[in-house]
């Protein structure tokens, strides 16, 4: 039967993969990767010999049609990010979309995701937040940060470790010095890192060290 299997893949270590993941890698007929070369060492770990396809933002466009025609025709695809679960910030909504208007069943597999390890772990609430993902670099950004100012929920970003201190310089002049915050930095990697404390405490802390590795801010709601 034709389907689309939407696998998370690890966003570090690479023991954080399901056995099912593994399985439906390796019952598939191709593996759309948004790095081939990352997914390529994922399934070299695990012995895996496939078929793998670019697939990314610059190219999603241009084959979504072709792919919709093959997988309708009866090919098995699954679909992997370079790390965690594939349409979080991540390629996947066009072809999802597009396979189920076409009648074609997609299956997402649960697994790996950045976001929800640093906000149970931030020691922030967790009952209740939104996922804004990565900001506008440019246009719009101070915008969407105004929109934020009296959410009360918490709110988890991506940001790289380049804007990092601009976001978090951003972060206090709307929201405050004293709200309180979270760095998570590198995930489930070897310098796994979580920075606590109020906005300006944690720009205190960054002030005299370099930011490496992938970049989760969290940052508590209005009281």
């Amino acid at each position: 039967m034709s389907k689309l299997f939407i696998v998370p893949t690890p966003v570090g270590n690479l023991e954080d993969i399901t056995y099912r993941a593994v399985r439906i890698l390796e019952e598939v007929d191709l593996i759309l990767a948004e790095d081939t070369r990352r997914t390529s060492i994922l399934l070299k770990r695990y012995g895996l010999v496939k078929k793998t396809l670019s697939h990314h933002k610059f190219n999603e466009h241009k084959f979504l049609a072709s792919l919709v025609s093959r997988i309708s025709r009866g090919e098995r695809m699954a679909l992997v990010s370079e790390a965690g679960m594939p349409g979080i910030s991540d390629p996947g909504y066009l072809l999802i979309r597009e396979c189920l208007a076409n009648g074609i069943e997609v299956e997402a597999l649960p697994g790996p995701t950045a976001f929800l390890p640093a906000l149970v772990a931030s020691g922030l609430p967790c009952d209740r937040f939104c996922f804004e993902g990565f900001l506008p670099q440019k246009k719009g950004r101070l915008k969407k940060l105004e929109e934020l100012r009296n959410e009360s929920r918490t709110i988890i970003f991506y940001e790289s470790p380049f804007r990092v201190r601009k976001s978090l310089e951003q972060f206090e002049g709307i929201f405050g010095g004293d709200r309180p915050a979270c760095l998570a930095r590198e995930l489930s990697k070897i310098h796994e890192e979580y920075i606590r404390g109020s906005l300006r405490e944690i720009l205190d802390i960054l002030a005299e060290r370099e930011v490496k590795g992938e970049c989760i801010l969290i940052v508590g709601g209005r009281s």
